[in-house]
């Protein structure tokens, strides 16, 4: 990407749940100046249910559709934040699109920190388990490459404030772009 492409260039945040992609996102939409969507928002809307429900009434494969479906028209904008799901790299096609539809960045953390961040969580549908570290686990052995394949540049967020976060991103940003 050149200078000139900073301005339309799509920032898609992709990593697991309790990264921090919505909250990151929206600070980082904000400090840019640019419009804001977080996927899973936008597939609920559509719907007019929340995912839990998608998941009960479709499984996570009509899930998934859905979700493949909205990337695939949120990467047609230009100039977005866009925060993803955490299995939105599950699909060699989402990977594809979202790396063609722009900058993307993997916002990594641990599993504790995933933990912490999510315990109070009623709307996961993947954590509704008797044990959910192991399930976070599993998920980070499966999906920790696919996050890494996906993305441009990686930003760790554990035991960071978000604001510190979003101006490391913004450091990254400038570095990656201007080369």
């Amino acid at each position: 990407m050149q200078r000139d492409d900073t301005c339309t260039t799509n920032i898609i945040l992709v990593g697991p749940m309790g990264a921090g992609k919505s909250t990151l996102g929206r600070l980082l939409a904000r400090a840019l100046k640019r419009p804001f969507y977080d996927s899973d928002q936008v597939i609920e809307e559509r719907c007019g249910a929340g995912i839990p429900w998608i998941f009960d009434l479709e499984g996570e494969e009509g899930f998934r559709n859905r979700e493949t479906q909205i990337l695939g028209e949120l990467g047609l904008m230009q100039g977005i934040v866009l925060a993803t799901g955490g299995g939105a790299v599950l699909r060699p096609e989402n990977r594809e699109q979202l790396r063609q539809s722009g900058l993307v960045i993997f916002l990594r953390t641990t599993v504790d920190q995933q933990l912490a961040r999510t315990r109070k969580s009623t709307h996961r549908p993947l954590l509704q388990t008797a044990n959910p570290r192991q399930r976070l686990e599993a998920m980070r052995e499966e999906r920790e490459p696919l996050y890494q394949e996906t993305a441009h540049l990686i930003i760790d967020t554990d035991q960071r404030p978000p604001r510190q976060v979003v101006l490391d991103i913004k450091q990254k940003l400038l570095e990656y772009l201007d080369t």
